[in-house]
């Protein structure tokens, strides 16, 4: 979770943790890059209001250095403006703050059972790409040695 807020992040991390997720933060959005950079996330909670940043410049950064990582935007200032840059910069979710924590572990819930389902569909058409392939292979192979 990436906010500056303690009061704001303390309690949605400790709740996270009672669900049991696991669970890292980052007051500043340079802190945010610098551990994406270190470590896989499969999902950020994303304060839009950072000390060195809005949210929404780092969902951009976020999503060129992690694409799968699920992003979710948490206000205190909603708008239609900035949920539209949200969504337009790859937001997956957006919260304003003060978040219902059912809403919240919700959406997270679901982002990553998404996050999960989009992971075994790809693994599946990999492995259907290379059984095809190599059946390609098989037969290609065969048809050389039958012309020789």
């Amino acid at each position: 979770m990436v906010d500056d807020d303690e009061s704001v992040l303390k309690p949605i991390v400790d709740i996270l943790r009672l669900e049991g997720y696991s669970v890292d933060t980052a007051k500043t959005g340079k802190e945010a890059i610098e551990k994406s950079n270190l470590r896989y996330y499969n999902l950020v909670l994303i304060d839009i209001r950072l000390p060195d940043m809005e949210g929404t410049k780092l969902l951009s950064v976020l999503k060129d250095t992690t694409p799968k990582m699920v992003k979710i935007i948490i206000t205190g200032y909603p708008s239609p403006e900035n949920a539209a840059e949200a969504v337009n910069r790859g937001a997956d979710g957006y919260l304003v703050k003060p978040a219902k924590i059912r809403d919240l572990l919700e959406m997270v819930k679901d982002r990553l059972k998404k996050q999960e389902e989009e992971a075994k569909y790809n693994e599946q058409k990999v492995k259907e790409f290379i059984e095809t392939r190599a059946k390609e292979y098989e037969t290609e192979t065969s048809a050389r040695k039958s012309k020789k």
